[in-house]
């Protein structure tokens, strides 16, 4: 009779657990346009129909240049971020754990021996016996019937607590990723500047040279070398300064990537890079609900959900039960019989009258949860605009390059041009001056356009979410 209440109890326990007070969760409708913005600025942006999302393409594809692919590797498997990113997902999921734990009941089982020898004076057959005692109890101490979902809305609330920790993760993932490849494309623009001021410079060195034999004869004026040796010096600043950012740019690549990179990794300019491959946007921009900021802000808002049913649960009674079951038993002889079984079941009903805590704790939570619906609102609003940034970006540069590649040439020829009538004795050196400044300026420009084609690139893989592992996590949990 007892086995079958115990039975029957279970059952409706295990049935009625399954229910939760915490309101209904419905995605919340994005804050933002449904398609890309349009104008002269997005004409050539890269977005077409039926594109791969660049959250399913492996960074791996994007990024084809083998040098960089390696120091990509090294740097996810050495960077202190994206491990403690990875630690605190690790942490969440058993966090998880043990509030999931608090569902099933904890059982204890004790056993217990006791032995003694009783003298023949005060034994009751006259002779030496040793009785031996054995106890043994199995009991589960204070189980909480879950009747109103308290403690399941409390193992929801950590499940997206650990989805969310798990989002951050592969955040830490794409901006180390991305960071990676702007700091070595970064590097390589910054060589081949540091290249062309040391050129630039040599070039002047001869210059000068030239005109200090001209000056000794007496075929150019004093004035001539004195301007000559201004571009000199110039070009021997500027040769200095970008010695100092290359070594700059090395020290911060090796801080994300976690340990020096060797040598033969390193670029030694943009144009031994190969540059990343290009990806669509697509037509809608309801690709940003698989970035992974915008997951972590939407687990968030479902923790808050889960804390309000939690909330909810704490107003109504609380009931666990203390239950155990034991036996003894005596061999040799026997004080109290040879053996007995005994069984205890013990409810324990909290019912409150009134709790002024928990009434402002469900207020709490319901403001909690619409902090985290701003928050929410705030992170799609957020990603929308770096994507539409980036498609600017995109969709300008090569209009830029175009027209800064068209400038350089257009400069050099005037260079060139100045530099055969000062020879002539036509012009002054002062126009071989302004041709020299223009053309350096132009070179660098185009160095810096360049950087921008690329580095603009990868921003839009970043910015739609490429880069991370593809998939979100499932929502059974870990």
């Amino acid at each position: 009779m007892n086995r079958r209440r115990i039975l029957l109890l279970c059952a409706v326990v295990f049935s009625l657990s399954g229910c939760t007070l915490a309101p209904k969760y419905t995605r919340p409708e994005a804050p933002v346009p449904s398609s890309w913005p349009t104008g002269s600025a997005y004409d050539n942006a890269p977005v077409s129909p039926g594109a791969s999302s660049a959250a399913e393409i492996p960074w791996r594809m994007v990024f084809a240049d083998e040098r960089l692919q390696k120091v990509i590797e090294t740097a996810l498997r050495n960077n202190r971020d994206l491990r403690t990113a990875a630690l605190n997902a690790e942490r969440a999921r058993a966090l998880y754990g043990v509030q999931r734990s608090e569902l099933f009941p904890t059982v204890n089982a004790e056993a217990l021996g006791a032995a003694q020898r009783v003298p023949a004076d005060l034994s009751r057959s006259g002779e030496v016996s040793r009785p031996e005692e054995y106890n043994v109890r199995l009991g589960v101490s204070s189980w909480e019937i879950d009747f109103f979902g308290r403690i399941r809305s409390l193992k929801d609330a950590a499940l997206e607590e650990y989805l969310a920790t798990e989002q951050a993760r592969r955040s830490a993932q794409i901006l180390l990723v991305s960071g990676v490849a702007n700091a070595y494309l970064a590097l390589a623009a910054d060589r081949e500047t540091l290249r062309l001021a040391r050129s630039t410079m040599e070039a002047q060195q001869a210059s000068y040279n030239l005109i200090r034999k001209r000056v000794d004869v007496g075929l150019s004026p004093e004035l001539d070398l004195r301007q000559a040796q201004t571009r000199v010096d110039a070009a021997r600043v500027d040769a200095a300064f970008y010695t100092q950012r290359v070594a700059q740019d090395e020290n911060s690549l090796d801080l994300l990537v976690g340990s020096k990179v060797p040598a033969d990794l390193l670029p030694a300019g943009l144009d031994t890079v190969i540059p990343p491959k290009e990806v669509s946007a697509g037509l809608s921009s309801d690709v940003l609900l698989s970035r992974p900021d915008i997951l972590q802000a939407e687990n968030r808002l479902r923790g808050a959900h889960a804390n309000i049913g939690a909330a909810r649960a704490a107003l109504f009674p609380r009931i666990s039960l203390t239950t155990s079951f034991g036996t003894s038993s005596m061999e040799l002889s026997s004080l109290f019989g040879s053996g007995q079984a005994s069984w205890n079941f013990a409810p324990r009903v909290v019912l409150p009258i009134f709790d002024a805590r928990s009434w402002s704790a469900l207020e709490v939570v319901k403001a909690d949860r619409e902090i985290a619906l701003a928050q929410y609102d705030k992170a799609i609003q957020s990603a929308f605009r770096d994507v539409a940034d980036a498609l600017a970006a995109r969709g300008t540069v090569e209009e830029q390059l175009a027209a800064q590649r068209s400038l350089t040439e257009a400069v050099a020829e005037t260079y060139r041009l100045s530099n055969l009538r000062y020879e002539k004795g036509v012009d002054s050196f002062l126009g071989v001056l302004d041709a020299q400044r223009s053309l350096y300026a132009a070179q660098q420009g185009l160095i810096a356009v360049r950087l921008a084609r690329v580095a603009s690139l990868v921003n839009l893989y970043a910015m739609l979410g490429g880069g991370a592992d593809a998939g979100e996590p499932g929502r059974e949990g870990p």
